[in-house]
């Protein structure tokens, strides 16, 4: 230990700073001094003093050959603690808690307890009373001094005063004697449609007039909403219909079940087996019926064997993707269906697998016109609308040479 005691007053002498990778740290230029000698009319003097750099006594060039790795490894862990608390690192790159010595000698008392730690908080913040005010609060007395706020520069208030604009007398006159119909009129030619809401705007637009009490008092106000009356139930007694389908009733050309939540999936069986053998049933609209896969399935065999169906119309229910294919592979075999929809089903997306499917079975399809369903993919929906112009048109060539 006595070997290092001299080792260590070195070290307290240099005050070297225990950094990571210590550097051994370039000779300083000697420092110049400039003195200014009295000045006269025609010259002035000038003294200049040259003396080296020195820390405490010593040049430093001769710190140069000082092996710092070698003293630090003589130091023992209690002397390098001492000679840590003396110096600061000083590197933003060292962590807090490898520049920072930790002080504290005290052992743990136990693990935290948050709730304890809180309660403890809360209690010594209501134990401890508050700092005496020097001076008692009255109110609508100032206490201390009043924060008065700084003059302002004249230009900024001359920038904020609104310019004013001479137009001329005629066009005072004329804007002074203008109805708020005309000033609405107005403002819609420059454009100021902020000014203006919907129903002023298309008036403006279409010459009509403005209604009535949308002045300049109704400018912010929104348009006002359209009430329509709740449609009423559908009343088409589903029994008696599926009769008169048996029965093929040439009355029945138009069947509409939309919106019946109560139709069993037994009589849309029997709906479904009747209408091979129907010859007179066009349109058959079964939106919102809770139709199924197990009941579409039976659909789709049933359109294959339909002789006068035109319409088919299924929106708004819970059939699968995979089964709509199935709908769409039957119109094939059914030449008389025009008009086909099916959207809004269980699954929103069909997928790219599923509208291609579908897209090839509408390009084999001669008959088909109308395709209700959301096709994601512009490719299907491009290739559908195209094929299906070229069904409408070639129906209307036939119907030109029909008619010659």
């Amino acid at each position: 230990m006595e070997s290092a005691l001299p080792v260590v007053a070195e070290f307290q002498q240099i005050k070297l700073r225990p950094v990571p990778k210590v550097k051994r740290r370039a000779p300083q230029p000697p420092v110049s001094l400039r003195l200014k000698q009295k000045n006269t009319s025609a010259t002035t003097k000038t003294t200049t003093l040259t003396t080296p750099a020195k820390l405490y006594g010593k040049d430093l060039s001769e710190y140069d050959d000082v092996d710092v790795e070698s003293l630090l490894a003589q130091l023992s862990p209690e002397e390098i603690t001492i000679l840590a608390k003396e110096v600061d690192p000083d590197d933003n790159f060292l962590p807090p808690d490898q520049r920072n010595s930790y002080e504290c000698t005290k052992e743990a008392t136990g693990p935290l307890n948050r709730k304890q730690l809180i309660e403890h908080i809360n209690k010594q913040a209501i134990e401890t009373p508050d700092q005496p005010e020097f001076e008692p609060y009255v109110q609508g007395t100032v206490r201390g001094k009043k924060w008065v706020p700084p003059p302002r520069d004249a230009r900024e208030i001359e920038a904020e005063e609104q310019i004013a604009i001479d137009m001329g007398e005629e066009y005072e006159h004329a804007l002074n004697d203008a109805t708020q119909e005309e000033i609405i009129d107005l403002a819609a030619i420059l454009g100021f449609h902020s000014m203006m809401n919907q129903d002023q705007y298309h008036a403006s637009l279409l010459n009509k007039g403005q209604p009535v009490g949308l002045g300049w008092d109704g400018i912010t106000k929104s348009t006002q909403q359209k009430l329509f009356p709740m449609d009423p139930p559908n009343s088409t007694d589903v029994e008696e219909s599926i009769k008169r389908v048996k029965d093929d009733d040439s009355k029945l050309i138009d069947l509409n079940l939309n919106n019946i939540k109560n139709i069993s999936d037994e009589k849309l069986e029997q709906l479904f087996a009747a209408l091979p053998q129907n010859e007179h049933l066009e349109v058959l609209s079964l939106t919102n019926v809770g139709l199924t896969d197990k009941t579409a399935l039976l659909l789709a065999e049933a359109i294959e064997k339909s002789k006068t169906l035109r319409v088919l119309n299924v929106e708004t229910n819970f059939i699968s993707p995979p089964v709509i294919v199935k709908l769409v592979q039957a119109l094939l075999k059914c030449h008389t269906i025009e008009e086909f929809r099916a959207s809004n089903q269980r699954s929103a997306v069909l997928g790219n697998k599923i509208e291609m499917e579908i897209t090839d079975l509408v390009e084999k399809n001669s008959s088909l016109l109308r395709l209700g369903l959301h096709l994601e993919f512009n490719d299907a929906r491009h290739r559908v609308a195209a094929h299906l112009q070229r069904n409408i048109d070639r129906i209307r060539v036939k119907r030109l040479n029909q008619r010659k």
